[in-house]
């Protein structure tokens, strides 16, 4: 059955953000396991509130939204040495007719906005090798050009996802259900994913644009 799309994830707006993203993940990665922990924590406890105040509850067999909310605040905190996400993380919610219908068209876009996260955040990567020297101001903008124009392909090459948060309220007109979802996706395979959507693209510009990209990736 058809569902009616009414919300999509969050992406970055700009090179300042950026920067101050970068910033916050440097801070992140200096805490210690249990600060890290009691951060999640804290943060669940608070959007899980907000959500139960709106009207959000789980279905029957799944886990409380407060554990499922955690372990997404956990997941967000892990980065690598570059700060590159170690799961890069897209929601959605939608409204169906019926709770099934509801939860795969929010999936579905979850998923292309998880392909919008994955253009930012390989971007992103890029635009920090000229920062650091190792890449020309003017190749890593053709890279990234490219990376930006192939939102479709990024998506058709995304794999199996992680869902991570689910839950769902009742729509008081029509009786339907709204569903919200969370999915993450493993860092690494993001890095993939991009990289196999835009090589041919960037093959044709020249060789050294693509070896450019495996570089950047670390490929």
């Amino acid at each position: 059955m058809m569902a009616v799309v009414i919300a999509c994830g969050t992406s970055w707006a700009d090179q300042s953000e950026s920067k101050q993203l970068r910033k916050e993940r440097q801070e992140i990665r200096k805490q210690t396991k249990k600060e890290l922990n009691e951060r999640a924590v804290k943060d669940a406890r608070k959007e899980a509130k907000r959500l139960k105040k709106e009207g959000w509850i789980v279905s029957p067999g799944q886990l409380p939204l407060e554990k499922q909310l955690d372990r997404s605040y956990r997941m967000q905190m892990e980065y690598d040495e570059n700060l590159f996400p170690k799961y890069i993380m897209a929601d959605a919610q939608s409204i169906g007719e019926n709770y099934d219908a509801a939860k795969t068209s929010a999936t579905s876009l979850a998923i292309t906005n998880l392909a919008g996260q994955i253009q930012t955040e390989v971007s992103a990567l890029i635009e920090n090798t000229v920062a650091n020297k190792q890449m020309e101001a003017g190749d890593a903008a053709s890279i990234v050009e490219t990376v930006m124009a192939s939102k479709n392909l990024i998506s058709q090459s995304i794999g199996k996802t992680i869902p991570v948060v689910e839950c769902y309220r009742e729509v008081k007109k029509g009786g339907n259900k709204e569903v919200l979802v969370r999915i993450a996706y493993n860092g690494e395979m993001a890095k993939q994913a991009a990289r196999k959507a835009v090589r041919d693209e960037l093959e044709k510009k020249g060789n050294k644009l693509h070896e450019q990209l495996d570089s950047a990736l670390g490929f």
